[in-house]
């Protein structure tokens, strides 16, 4: 099956530090799982797992300067 019948979306997750990290996926959870293969545990672990929005690749200039 191809990954484009499979929707993606933008979430932007809260860090302890306020900034906010940038992640995509099907759902919040998938969106996580993809980022625990790019960061290590220590960065993973200043994301807040429950603290995000959905957002569209429209409306990601808005949010730039708050990405870390």
């Amino acid at each position: 099956m191809s990954s484009f019948s499979n929707p993606h979306y933008m979430y932007l997750f809260d860090l302890k530090n306020g900034k906010k990290k940038l992640a995509y996926g099907q759902s919040p959870e998938d969106a996580l799982e993809i980022l625990s293969y790019r960061l290590s545990p220590e960065e993973m672990d200043q994301i807040i797992k429950d603290s995000y929005i959905k957002i569209s690749q429209r409306k990601l200039q808005e949010y730039v300067h708050l990405l870390a």
